[in-house]
């Protein structure tokens, strides 16, 4: 039996149907995650519901550097997803957010450095190493803002801006995603990383800060007013989970080509949207308007970031499938399983109890039913 597949941040939205996708292609698959997110135990239950044995299941944490090595040592290929993803934590505890991103990236690297033969490794980064992007000038257009810049506009940002860290979770991620470009340079690893913008799908337990589609869905099925921070008109590509999926199988499969390059990866400007757009789609789809109230702006949330995936697309071949409509849908139609089954239980808050009462079996159903009508 060959070596399995190690996914830090596994048991995450991400991660958990990268877990699944893998073992449905019938490969071994560690998923090493310290749950520490809301919710995430519901996805270990159901990766372990569905597959059996082919999942092994690490409650580790990534900045425990023998509990990484110790992982690393069984693997084939690692796709390294484990982070601190919100914002907002990383200025009220920066000194987390360095310890999760950039320091537990660096045991990562450091456990692969000291096999004989490393596994290669696919690093998922972040389009905020670009910053706030202020050099874009930009205009508005409808409910959006569009660049005045005809190839920003055409192709969106490419991998030739430069990088302008913000935040502590932008210093954070760019300073991982420099040590993996690094590391494949300077100590011949097989690492590439993917800059990937807004990823949305069924399974994603969104938030304000983190998943802004799902959580805008979410709050318009309960009804809940939705915050819209500054004007609304920013702009970000969406991509959904499946498409996210086969870029990443792509990338394996190429990782040697790809090895010590970043590739900008999203929906690209075909599937760009503002947050007062997204709400005008889900009031259709949902058939009444969703209510919103509006917020100060965010610091350092960029007006426009829509990636321009022309790199990674000449590498692998890649191109998104689904459009943003569809997607919804498919989230949307997700949602709804999910709470009337569960009712309106899972919240941007901590898990409560009637959560740990549900059967696994039902929100698996609610996911299979998506797929089956997608």
């Amino acid at each position: 039996m060959s070596e399995p597949v190690l996914i830090t941040g596994g048991a995450g939205f991400i991660g958990s149907s990268l877990a699944d996708r893998l073992l449905r292609e019938g490969e071994q698959v560690i998923v090493f995650d310290n749950l520490s997110r809301a919710f995430v135990e519901r996805n270990v239950d159901l990766l372990r519901e569905h597959h059996g044995a082919g999942v092994d299941v690490l409650v580790s944490d990534i900045r425990d550097p023998q509990a990484v090595e110790d992982a690393v040592r069984r693997a084939s290929f690692v796709f390294h997803l484990a982070a601190q993803v919100a914002v907002t934590r990383s200025a009220s505890d920066p000194a987390l957010d360095f310890e999760v991103n950039a320091r537990g990236t660096l045991n990562v690297l450091e456990a692969l450095r000291k096999r004989p033969r490393p596994p290669p490794l696919l690093f998922a980064s972040s389009s905020k190493v670009y910053g706030a992007l202020r050099d874009l000038p930009l205009t508005r257009r409808g409910e959006r803002y569009l660049p005045l810049c005809e190839a920003a506009r055409d192709h969106g940002i490419s991998e030739a801006q430069p990088l302008d860290f913000q935040s502590p979770h932008g210093c954070s991620k760019g300073a991982a995603d420099q040590y993996v470009l690094d590391y494949a340079r300077t100590f011949g690893l097989q690492a590439a990383a993917l800059r990937m913008s807004c990823v949305y799908g069924p399974r994603q337990f969104g938030s304000a800060d983190q998943g802004w589609i799902a959580h805008f869905v979410a709050r318009a099925i309960r009804r809940d007013p939705i915050t819209v921070y500054g004007d609304g008109l920013q702009v970000r590509d969406a991509l959904f989970i499946d498409d996210l999926l086969d870029a990443f199988l792509l990338a394996r499969r190429e990782i040697r080509r790809a090895s010590g390059r970043a590739y900008n990866l999203g929906g690209g400007p075909a599937r760009a949207v503002s947050p007062l757009e997204l709400l005008e789609l889900v009031a259709e789809l949902e058939g009444r308007p969703a209510a919103f109230t509006r917020a100060p702006w965010r610091p350092g949330d960029p007006r426009y970031y829509v990636s321009d995936c022309r790199a990674f697309q000449a590498l692998t071949g890649w191109a998104p499938r689904v459009g943003v409509r569809d997607g919804l849908r498919a989230l949307l139609r997700w949602r709804r399983g999910v709470e009337a089954r569960l009712g309106a239980v899972y919240t941007d808050g901590p898990p409560v109890d009637a959560v740990d009462a549900v059967d696994a079996v039902d929100a698996v159903d609610a996911v299979d039913a998506v797929e089956a009508a997608s």
